[in-house]
């Protein structure tokens, strides 16, 4: 299967030495409008052609897919033009920059019988799978919050905001995790750069069963903190991604409430129970999300991280967006 590769980046060039290191794979082209970045790619991957024009890819009737990890505001048209050219395609996240560009590229990929994927890595990590996989046993029980940090010193952006930048990883991490859809959200953030772009931004997602899920994102935090706290009413879960080895950890904690006779009090039993660290496959899990878009391809099966997960994403991106600009008003997620 012929491949060319749209952006040679710092991801780019991930994405070119995993998809190179699949036998069914041919990365025929890589474009980049950097010329100087033809050099890396030849020791890379010597068998692809660097060209600086993404025209390229985009009309050789030769490439059968598209993968393309450019900055958010050209996925739409690069993608538009790919699926109409009759190519698989897979995008960088987040998806697109508005739910209309996602839903049309949606529309368009189903027409044309075409796989649309994004590129949500963290759905392939061992340690996400070992959660959906705690939860689908029901070994956490009902899941009552979700807590997310991730927050880091830069990289401001010049064109997305912050969550925009790093809240799609771990909201595609809970829309896998839990089945319930959530029904609002309320976001706040600050631009401390006076240019309009959020470098701090808070998100508090709302869902009928009283789930609660809450995202944290920074650029101007003085330490690098990737952690997810799960709830349930059996088990809890933390999972720290800046852990070397041991990233998660099943807290057999909890709690049980009732109220006294006058119904005046809550009464609350603690339980605090064992640590269980388990084991996680340790596989890359930017080769098995490759893996799967060329197999979700070849044989015609749904892959992990699919369009769903991307039109998702971006319609609590662009509430949350909303929410911001209305100074935290609560916004309906349609």
């Amino acid at each position: 299967m012929n491949i060319g590769i749209i952006g040679f980046g710092y991801w780019g060039t991930n994405l070119v030495r995993n998809f190179a290191a699949l036998k069914e794979v041919n990365v025929k082209y890589v474009a980049d409008i950097r010329k100087e970045r033809e050099a890396g790619l030849k020791k890379l991957c010597p068998t692809a052609q660097f060209v600086t024009s993404p025209d390229i890819i985009l009309n050789d009737n030769e490439i059968d897919a598209v993968v393309i990890a450019t900055p958010v505001h050209t996925h739409y048209n690069f993608a538009l033009k790919a699926l109409n050219n009759d190519k698989h395609v897979l995008l960088e996240k987040p998806m697109v920059s508005g739910t209309v560009e996602a839903i049309t590229l949606i529309e368009l990929a189903e027409k044309k019988n075409k796989v649309l994927m994004v590129d949500h890595t963290f759905l392939y990590t061992g340690s996400v799978q070992k959660m959906k996989s705690l939860i689908t046993k029901g070994e956490i029980g009902n899941i009552k919050y979700f807590d997310s940090t991730r927050i880091n010193l830069g990289l401001f952006q010049p064109d997305v905001n912050v969550l925009w930048d790093l809240a799609p990883h771990d909201i595609s991490i809970l829309n896998y995790l839990i089945k319930e859809k959530p029904f609002s959200l309320n976001a706040n953030g600050v631009s401390h750069t006076n240019n309009g772009i959020e470098n701090i931004a808070y998100i508090i997602v709302n869902y009928s069963s009283g789930l609660i899920a809450h995202f944290s994102c920074s650029w101007s935090s003085p330490v690098k903190i990737r952690m997810m706290l799960i709830g349930g009413d059996k088990k809890m879960i933390v999972f720290n991604d800046i852990e070397p080895t041991e990233k998660i950890k099943v807290y057999d904690t909890g709690y049980e409430h009732k109220t006294d006779e006058d119904k005046k009090n809550i009464l609350v039993d603690y339980r605090t129970g064992d640590i269980f660290t388990p084991k996680l496959d340790q596989k890359e899990a930017l080769s098995l999300m490759a893996a799967d878009f060329i197999s979700s391809i070849m044989n015609n099966t749904k892959p992990v991280s699919d369009f769903i997960s991307g039109l998702e994403v971006i319609k609590i991106l662009e509430a949350s967006q909303e929410s911001i600009k209305n100074k935290g008003k609560e916004v309906l997620i349609k």
